[in-house]
């Protein structure tokens, strides 16, 4: 639903991606990726912005505050498909060489 309601399912759960809006009440997708980024049990989960704010200044944003990608709207399904696979792929490379 929001940001807040992220925060509180991954208090339970620890995802191998997140995809977030940036637009969302109560608390919008920069908040949220700041939070994920400061929580030390799920800070190294791969994070793409998925939103209709095409401006560079908000990409940069993303990108300063950890965002791994940034998909503008309309987006390209496969582009997603593609993305989500390569960061669990990723992810789990990493995993196993811990």
């Amino acid at each position: 639903k929001d940001g807040i309601d992220a925060l509180e399912q991954l208090r339970e759960a620890s995802p191998d991606i997140i995809l977030s809006d940036i637009e969302m009440p109560r608390m919008d997708g920069f908040d949220l990726l700041r939070s994920v980024r400061a929580d030390n049990r799920i800070g190294e989960v791969p994070v793409i912005m998925i939103t209709s704010r095409l401006a560079d200044k908000h990409r940069n944003y993303a990108s300063e505050l950890g965002a791994d990608h940034y998909l503008g709207k309309p987006y390209q399904e496969d582009e997603l498909l593609e993305l989500i696979r390569h960061y669990i792929k990723q992810s789990k490379e990493v995993q196993k060489s811990i």
